[in-house]
């Protein structure tokens, strides 16, 4: 995003999943909502806010962006629909874009330790 003065903001589009899902095309596709104040692609029904791009972008005190940091191999989206919660949504707790709430903290922590356990009873042969 440019500014009227020339200042660049950005996000990595991984923070977006539906953009990063979508077609170059779809991408282009976009205006300003009525108050001027999101940006909005009819044809993939997203939104982003324009002051999420003012976030410090990757926060240190972000455990949701600090787990999927240190274990990339975690798909973000499968995460997601396991634990019931929309992808898009998780993409934006873990750039820190958005904050989840405690009782939504605990739901990803579960999540995550119900997987560890998971992983933890494999067997092989």
């Amino acid at each position: 995003m440019k500014t009227g003065e020339g200042e660049v903001f950005s996000r990595p589009l991984e923070a977006f999943p539906l953009l990063l899902e979508a077609s170059e095309k779809q991408r282009d596709a976009f205006h300003l909502n009525k108050f001027k104040d999101a940006i909005r692609w009819e044809c993939i029904d997203e939104d982003i806010h324009i002051d999420s791009f003012y976030t410090e972008e990757e926060p240190h005190n972000n455990p949701v962006g600090n787990i999927f940091k240190r274990y990339p191999q975690i798909n973000v989206s499968a995460f997601a629909q396991q634990i019931g919660i929309n992808k898009s949504l998780l993409a934006k707790y873990i750039y820190g874009i958005k904050t989840p709430s405690p009782a939504r903290l605990k739901e990803i922590q579960d999540g995550m330790q119900k997987l560890g356990r998971e992983l933890a009873e494999v067997e092989f042969g």
